[in-house]
Protein backbone atom coordinates (compact mmCIF):
# COMPACT_ATOMS: atom_id res chain seq x y z
CA UNK A 1 0.00 0.00 0.00
CA UNK A 2 2.68 2.14 0.92
CA UNK A 3 3.90 2.21 -2.63
CA UNK A 4 0.83 3.35 -3.94
CA UNK A 5 1.35 6.21 -1.86
CA UNK A 6 4.72 6.67 -2.90
CA UNK A 7 3.85 6.64 -7.39
CA UNK A 8 0.76 9.55 -5.94
CA UNK A 9 3.18 11.46 -4.13
CA UNK A 10 5.48 11.61 -7.14
CA UNK A 11 2.90 12.65 -9.88
CA UNK A 12 2.01 15.36 -7.57
CA UNK A 13 5.48 16.59 -7.26
CA UNK A 14 6.91 15.96 -10.62
CA UNK A 15 5.17 19.05 -12.29
CA UNK A 16 6.43 21.17 -8.93
CA UNK A 17 10.04 19.89 -9.38
CA UNK A 18 10.40 20.38 -12.96
CA UNK A 19 8.99 24.13 -12.23
CA UNK A 20 11.62 24.47 -9.78
CA UNK A 21 14.55 23.57 -11.68
CA UNK A 22 13.41 25.91 -15.06
CA UNK A 23 15.51 28.81 -15.13
CA UNK A 24 15.35 32.17 -13.44
CA UNK A 25 15.44 35.39 -14.98
CA UNK A 26 18.40 37.06 -13.67
CA UNK A 27 20.68 39.71 -15.10
CA UNK A 28 22.80 37.55 -16.56
CA UNK A 29 20.31 36.40 -18.15
CA UNK A 30 19.03 39.47 -19.73
CA UNK A 31 22.99 40.18 -20.71
CA UNK A 32 22.24 39.91 -24.38
CA UNK A 33 18.55 41.09 -24.59
CA UNK A 34 17.51 44.06 -27.13
CA UNK A 35 16.03 47.58 -25.57
CA UNK A 36 16.64 48.40 -22.20
CA UNK A 37 14.91 47.71 -18.83
CA UNK A 38 13.40 50.10 -16.35
CA UNK A 39 13.16 49.09 -12.36
CA UNK A 40 9.35 49.74 -11.28
CA UNK A 41 7.71 49.24 -7.89
CA UNK A 42 7.06 45.70 -8.82
CA UNK A 43 9.80 44.67 -10.62
CA UNK A 44 12.25 44.92 -13.70
CA UNK A 45 10.55 45.73 -17.22
CA UNK A 46 11.53 45.35 -20.19
CA UNK A 47 11.41 47.56 -22.84
CA UNK A 48 11.91 48.65 -26.65
CA UNK A 49 11.56 51.75 -28.52
CA UNK A 50 11.31 51.87 -32.24
CA UNK A 51 11.17 54.66 -34.78
CA UNK A 52 11.83 58.69 -34.80
CA UNK A 53 12.54 60.23 -31.00
CA UNK A 54 10.14 62.95 -32.28
CA UNK A 55 7.51 61.21 -33.45
CA UNK A 56 3.98 60.07 -31.95
CA UNK A 57 3.45 57.94 -29.56
CA UNK A 58 2.67 54.11 -29.69
CA UNK A 59 2.23 51.78 -27.27
CA UNK A 60 2.08 48.21 -27.93
CA UNK A 61 0.55 45.87 -25.07
CA UNK A 62 1.09 41.66 -25.98
CA UNK A 63 -0.85 39.36 -25.07
CA UNK A 64 -1.23 36.03 -22.13
CA UNK A 65 1.61 34.20 -23.41
CA UNK A 66 3.78 35.65 -26.58
CA UNK A 67 6.19 38.49 -25.13
CA UNK A 68 7.28 41.81 -26.49
CA UNK A 69 8.66 39.66 -29.35
CA UNK A 70 5.48 39.31 -30.99
CA UNK A 71 5.29 43.30 -32.11
CA UNK A 72 8.87 43.29 -33.95
CA UNK A 73 7.04 43.69 -37.91
CA UNK A 74 4.00 45.90 -36.60
CA UNK A 75 6.24 48.34 -34.63
CA UNK A 76 8.90 48.41 -37.69
CA UNK A 77 6.16 49.36 -39.74
CA UNK A 78 4.84 51.53 -37.50
CA UNK A 79 8.10 53.28 -37.32
CA UNK A 80 8.37 53.61 -41.06
CA UNK A 81 5.00 55.52 -40.89
CA UNK A 82 6.35 58.26 -38.54
CA UNK A 83 5.70 56.53 -35.09
CA UNK A 84 7.74 56.33 -32.16
CA UNK A 85 6.74 52.70 -30.85
CA UNK A 86 7.16 51.23 -27.29
CA UNK A 87 6.60 47.20 -26.60
CA UNK A 88 7.50 46.01 -23.38
CA UNK A 89 7.56 42.78 -21.60
CA UNK A 90 4.45 42.13 -19.33
CA UNK A 91 5.61 40.45 -16.25
CA UNK A 92 6.17 36.68 -16.33
CA UNK A 93 7.05 36.76 -19.76
CA UNK A 94 10.47 37.73 -21.79
CA UNK A 95 12.75 39.64 -20.17
CA UNK A 96 11.05 41.16 -17.24
CA UNK A 97 10.47 40.23 -13.70
CA UNK A 98 8.59 37.26 -12.73
CA UNK A 99 6.24 38.80 -10.12
CA UNK A 100 3.74 36.49 -7.91
CA UNK A 101 0.41 37.39 -7.12
CA UNK A 102 -2.94 38.06 -9.34
CA UNK A 103 -2.26 39.39 -12.69
CA UNK A 104 -5.42 41.61 -12.42
CA UNK A 105 -6.13 44.85 -14.03
CA UNK A 106 -4.38 46.91 -11.32
CA UNK A 107 -1.54 44.90 -11.66
CA UNK A 108 -1.12 45.79 -15.21
CA UNK A 109 -2.22 49.03 -15.66
CA UNK A 110 0.54 49.76 -12.06
CA UNK A 111 2.95 48.78 -14.56
CA UNK A 112 2.09 50.49 -17.88
CA UNK A 113 1.74 53.74 -16.09
CA UNK A 114 4.95 53.38 -13.99
CA UNK A 115 6.80 52.52 -17.22
CA UNK A 116 5.28 55.51 -18.89
CA UNK A 117 6.51 57.71 -16.41
CA UNK A 118 9.69 56.33 -16.20
CA UNK A 119 10.15 57.20 -19.74
CA UNK A 120 8.38 60.74 -19.71
CA UNK A 121 5.38 59.60 -21.73
CA UNK A 122 2.35 61.94 -20.86
CA UNK A 123 -0.18 61.92 -23.49
CA UNK A 124 -1.64 61.76 -26.75
CA UNK A 125 -1.14 58.11 -26.80
CA UNK A 126 -2.31 55.34 -29.69
CA UNK A 127 -2.58 52.46 -27.42
CA UNK A 128 -2.30 49.26 -29.61
CA UNK A 129 -3.27 45.90 -27.86
CA UNK A 130 -3.43 42.66 -28.72
CA UNK A 131 -5.37 39.33 -26.96
CA UNK A 132 -4.98 39.86 -23.82
CA UNK A 133 -2.91 42.84 -24.27
CA UNK A 134 -6.41 44.75 -25.77
CA UNK A 135 -8.08 44.17 -22.35
CA UNK A 136 -4.64 46.28 -20.77
CA UNK A 137 -5.11 48.42 -23.63
CA UNK A 138 -8.93 48.98 -22.94
CA UNK A 139 -8.50 49.63 -19.63
CA UNK A 140 -6.07 52.22 -19.52
CA UNK A 141 -7.88 54.31 -22.30
CA UNK A 142 -10.63 53.84 -19.46
CA UNK A 143 -8.99 55.31 -16.86
CA UNK A 144 -7.07 57.80 -18.50
CA UNK A 145 -9.12 58.79 -21.58
CA UNK A 146 -7.33 62.35 -21.65
CA UNK A 147 -4.52 60.45 -22.14
CA UNK A 148 -5.39 58.57 -25.31
CA UNK A 149 -5.46 59.68 -29.32
CA UNK A 150 -7.04 56.45 -30.23
CA UNK A 151 -7.18 52.85 -29.18
CA UNK A 152 -6.06 49.68 -32.14
CA UNK A 153 -7.29 46.23 -30.61
CA UNK A 154 -5.86 43.03 -32.44
CA UNK A 155 -8.18 40.16 -31.27
CA UNK A 156 -8.97 41.29 -28.12
CA UNK A 157 -9.55 39.94 -25.21
CA UNK A 158 -12.13 40.81 -22.42
CA UNK A 159 -15.24 40.34 -24.95
CA UNK A 160 -16.04 36.84 -22.53
CA UNK A 161 -14.45 35.24 -19.72
CA UNK A 162 -12.60 32.26 -19.35
CA UNK A 163 -14.75 29.94 -18.13
CA UNK A 164 -14.16 26.20 -20.86
CA UNK A 165 -12.28 23.28 -20.82
CA UNK A 166 -9.35 22.17 -18.17
CA UNK A 167 -8.11 25.72 -18.33
CA UNK A 168 -11.45 27.23 -17.26
CA UNK A 169 -11.54 24.87 -14.15
CA UNK A 170 -7.67 25.63 -13.86
CA UNK A 171 -8.47 29.25 -13.85
CA UNK A 172 -11.63 28.88 -11.07
CA UNK A 173 -9.44 26.63 -8.60
CA UNK A 174 -6.67 27.86 -6.88
CA UNK A 175 -4.62 24.98 -5.27
CA UNK A 176 -5.40 22.20 -7.69
CA UNK A 177 -5.38 24.67 -10.96
CA UNK A 178 -1.77 25.67 -10.01
CA UNK A 179 -0.78 21.71 -10.12
CA UNK A 180 -3.05 21.39 -13.60
CA UNK A 181 -1.37 24.13 -15.43
CA UNK A 182 2.09 23.43 -14.79
CA UNK A 183 1.24 19.75 -15.47
CA UNK A 184 -0.88 20.06 -18.53
CA UNK A 185 -0.03 23.65 -19.80
CA UNK A 186 3.26 22.74 -21.94
CA UNK A 187 1.31 20.17 -24.00
CA UNK A 188 -1.16 22.52 -24.40
CA UNK A 189 0.71 25.62 -25.67
CA UNK A 190 3.07 23.34 -28.27
CA UNK A 191 -0.01 21.60 -29.22
CA UNK A 192 -1.47 25.37 -30.40
CA UNK A 193 2.49 25.91 -31.92
CA UNK A 194 2.35 23.47 -34.06
CA UNK A 195 -1.12 24.21 -35.79
CA UNK A 196 0.88 27.84 -36.32
CA UNK A 197 3.82 26.51 -37.43
CA UNK A 198 3.35 27.00 -41.02
CA UNK A 199 2.03 30.11 -40.94
CA UNK A 200 4.01 32.93 -42.47
CA UNK A 201 5.59 35.30 -40.10
CA UNK A 202 7.46 38.80 -39.46
CA UNK A 203 9.36 37.39 -36.55
CA UNK A 204 11.78 35.16 -37.56
CA UNK A 205 11.29 31.87 -35.31
CA UNK A 206 8.13 32.63 -33.41
CA UNK A 207 7.68 29.62 -32.60
CA UNK A 208 10.57 28.33 -31.18
CA UNK A 209 10.73 31.87 -29.61
CA UNK A 210 7.28 31.21 -27.68
CA UNK A 211 8.29 27.34 -26.95
CA UNK A 212 11.21 28.86 -25.59
CA UNK A 213 9.16 30.48 -22.77
CA UNK A 214 7.99 27.88 -20.90
CA UNK A 215 11.83 27.16 -19.86
CA UNK A 216 11.30 29.98 -17.58
CA UNK A 217 10.74 29.49 -14.05
CA UNK A 218 7.45 31.75 -13.37
CA UNK A 219 5.88 31.46 -16.88
CA UNK A 220 3.16 29.31 -16.52
CA UNK A 221 2.36 30.54 -13.18
CA UNK A 222 2.19 34.36 -14.60
CA UNK A 223 -0.04 32.61 -17.26
CA UNK A 224 -2.33 30.84 -14.71
CA UNK A 225 -2.50 33.81 -12.89
CA UNK A 226 -3.49 36.12 -15.85
CA UNK A 227 -6.37 33.60 -16.05
CA UNK A 228 -7.78 33.80 -13.08
CA UNK A 229 -7.55 37.87 -13.02
CA UNK A 230 -7.62 39.77 -16.35
CA UNK A 231 -8.79 37.20 -18.18
CA UNK A 232 -11.79 36.60 -15.82
CA UNK A 233 -12.85 40.76 -15.83
CA UNK A 234 -16.35 41.35 -17.88
CA UNK A 235 -15.07 44.93 -19.65
CA UNK A 236 -18.44 46.05 -20.89
CA UNK A 237 -18.05 48.82 -18.41
CA UNK A 238 -14.64 49.99 -20.09
CA UNK A 239 -15.85 49.87 -23.50
CA UNK A 240 -18.91 51.96 -22.62
CA UNK A 241 -16.35 54.73 -21.04
CA UNK A 242 -14.38 54.47 -24.00
CA UNK A 243 -17.39 55.25 -26.14
CA UNK A 244 -18.59 57.86 -23.74
CA UNK A 245 -14.85 59.46 -24.04
CA UNK A 246 -15.37 59.69 -27.91
CA UNK A 247 -12.43 57.77 -28.22
CA UNK A 248 -11.52 56.47 -31.75
CA UNK A 249 -11.43 52.84 -31.86
CA UNK A 250 -10.66 50.18 -34.41
CA UNK A 251 -10.93 46.45 -33.61
CA UNK A 252 -9.15 43.59 -35.71
CA UNK A 253 -10.10 40.28 -35.92
CA UNK A 254 -9.26 36.83 -37.87
CA UNK A 255 -12.11 35.18 -39.22
CA UNK A 256 -10.70 31.83 -38.47
CA UNK A 257 -9.54 32.54 -34.80
CA UNK A 258 -10.01 29.82 -33.05
CA UNK A 259 -8.93 31.71 -29.81
CA UNK A 260 -10.56 34.89 -29.57
CA UNK A 261 -13.49 33.58 -32.11
CA UNK A 262 -15.07 36.28 -34.70
CA UNK A 263 -18.36 35.82 -32.50
CA UNK A 264 -16.69 38.38 -30.27
CA UNK A 265 -16.43 41.39 -32.80
CA UNK A 266 -20.70 41.28 -32.28
CA UNK A 267 -20.34 42.04 -28.94
CA UNK A 268 -18.07 44.74 -28.90
CA UNK A 269 -20.76 46.03 -31.19
CA UNK A 270 -23.30 45.79 -28.91
CA UNK A 271 -20.75 47.68 -26.24
CA UNK A 272 -19.02 50.48 -28.46
CA UNK A 273 -21.51 50.86 -31.08
CA UNK A 274 -18.77 53.61 -32.49
CA UNK A 275 -15.66 50.93 -33.19
CA UNK A 276 -14.93 50.54 -36.20
CA UNK A 277 -13.95 46.91 -37.17
CA UNK A 278 -12.10 45.28 -39.97
CA UNK A 279 -12.00 41.41 -40.53
CA UNK A 280 -8.60 39.78 -42.01
CA UNK A 281 -9.78 36.91 -44.27
CA UNK A 282 -7.90 32.94 -43.86
CA UNK A 283 -6.05 34.50 -40.30
CA UNK A 284 -6.03 33.14 -37.02
CA UNK A 285 -4.80 34.55 -33.94
CA UNK A 286 -1.51 34.95 -34.72
CA UNK A 287 -2.38 38.39 -36.66
CA UNK A 288 0.35 40.73 -35.85
CA UNK A 289 3.07 38.22 -36.88
CA UNK A 290 1.01 36.50 -39.27
CA UNK A 291 -0.89 38.94 -40.97
CA UNK A 292 1.73 41.56 -40.19
CA UNK A 293 1.09 43.93 -43.53
CA UNK A 294 -2.65 43.67 -43.59
CA UNK A 295 -2.56 45.06 -40.29
CA UNK A 296 -0.47 47.54 -40.74
CA UNK A 297 -2.50 48.52 -43.83
CA UNK A 298 -6.02 48.85 -41.27
CA UNK A 299 -3.89 51.00 -38.97
CA UNK A 300 -2.54 53.08 -41.71
CA UNK A 301 -6.19 53.90 -42.75
CA UNK A 302 -7.84 54.56 -39.42
CA UNK A 303 -5.08 56.48 -38.00
CA UNK A 304 -5.34 58.83 -40.87
CA UNK A 305 -8.87 58.73 -40.54
CA UNK A 306 -9.04 59.68 -36.87
CA UNK A 307 -6.22 61.70 -36.94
Amino acid sequence: MIWVYLVIAAIVATPLIIEATRKRMTDAARANAPGDFATLSQGVTHFQWYGPSDGPVAVCVHGLTTPSFVWKGVAQGLARMGFRVLVYDLYGRGYSDRVRGTQDRAFFQKQLNELLDDQGVEDDITMIGYSMGGAIATIFAASQPDRILQLVLLAPAGMSTVTKGVLGFAARTPVIGTWLMLELYPAILRAGLKVEKDQPTSVEGINALQEAELNWRGFIPAVHASMRGMLSEDLQPDHATVQEAGIPVLAIWGRDDAVIPIAAAARLAEWNPDAQQAVIEDAGHGLPYSHTPDVLEHINAFTHQSG
